[in-house]
């Protein structure tokens, strides 16, 4: 009987068990951004389609095995103090001067870092390095994913600083699994950024002011449902796993007015924006040639993760 006690305690206590933006978001956002390409681009794209889709999820896999991965996923501004996002410098090297990078790398580099891998793009295009491209390509839209994940631009991650431990993998993995078949991802064709830094710091200002609306209505939504209900099993890989209900996740979905959505859209158009922008910077380099549509580069390699970056930021334990 005790043992029994005790397993049903770590059922009630434990939170689902859910992947980063599912991988399946990850993918998702990234192969729909292709559509909004110009036609000097979007065959190029379209070609190697698999791969970027595919591929999406690789700074995940890096992101316990390759030192200095970690703290490109999110930001957390309320570190800085209230409204910090709307005053924390735009620019890496001043960012530095004010609050030193060892400090800045503790608490979330993502828009700094996320520009950064923009200009790597920007290089690779300009040398029209088919492989860096589409790595790059790949690697960019992921990052432009986290920014758009409210939960990535604060301390409070995973709602264990408000009673909420599994909050993370329920908004951006178990709502879009669930109910992204159902979304609209035409987003419009990509248009050129004028400022692309301050661009991205704009989405992840938009993202940060949602933050409010997750925790807030999912905490409501918890203290009316029944608990009996909130959770269910579903077999993944062959193993029962506790997830959030399809009751429960509908409800959440609701209440947040169609927020999920919106932010995976705004994804796709901001990832578009930039490979395109990325594109007239560099000199709108032919990218229809034998050479550049046949070169087919190798999948990334399977990491093994360094013992001593094991636990690093884990946003979804």
């Amino acid at each position: 009987m005790k043992v029994l006690i005790v397993l049903l305690t770590l059922w009630i206590s434990s939170p689902p068990t859910i992947p980063p933006w599912g991988f399946y978001a990850h993918r998702l956002i990234n192969r729909q951004a292709v559509f909004s390409l110009p036609p000097e681009m979007i065959r190029f794209y379209k070609f190697h389609l698999s791969y970027i889709t595919e591929n999406a999820v690789n700074p995940d896999r890096r992101r316990y095995a390759v030192k200095g991965e970690a703290e490109k996923h999110y930001l957390d501004a309320d570190v800085y103090g209230d409204s910090a996002v709307y005053r924390l410098p735009r620019y890496w090297q001043q960012a530095v001067e004010q609050y030193g990078e060892d400090s800045l790398r503790a608490h979330g580099i993502a828009p700094w870092s996320t520009y950064q891998t923009f200009l790597q793009l920007v290089r690779a295009f300009e040398a029209k390095d088919t492989k860096s491209i589409l790595r790059i390509s790949a690697d960019l839209g992921h990052y432009v994913g986290d920014i758009h994940v409210p939960l990535h631009t604060t301390k409070n991650y995973n709602g264990q600083l408000t009673g909420q431990y599994g909050i993370h993998g329920f908004w951006e993995s178990r709502i879009p699994e669930l109910l992204a078949d159902d979304y609209e991802f035409w987003v419009g064709k990509a248009t050129y950024l004028e400022q692309p830094q301050i661009a991205i710091w704009d989405a992840l200002i938009r993202t940060h002011e949602a933050l409010d609306s997750v925790l807030h209505f999912e905490k409501t939504l918890s203290a009316s449902f029944p608990e009996n209900r909130k959770y269910s099993y579903e077999e993944r890989g062959g193993i029962n796993t506790r997830v959030y209900s399809k009751a429960y996740t509908q409800a959440y979905h609701q209440l947040l007015n169609g927020q999920v959505e919106r932010q995976m859209r705004g994804a796709v158009k901001m990832i578009a924006d930039l490979w395109f922008t990325a594109w007239i910077m560099a000199g709108q380099p032919d990218l229809n040639t034998p050479t550049q549509l046949g070169s087919q580069p190798e999948q990334e390699e399977s990491f093994k993760p360094l013992e001593e970056l094991q636990g690093i930021r884990e946003h979804d334990p």
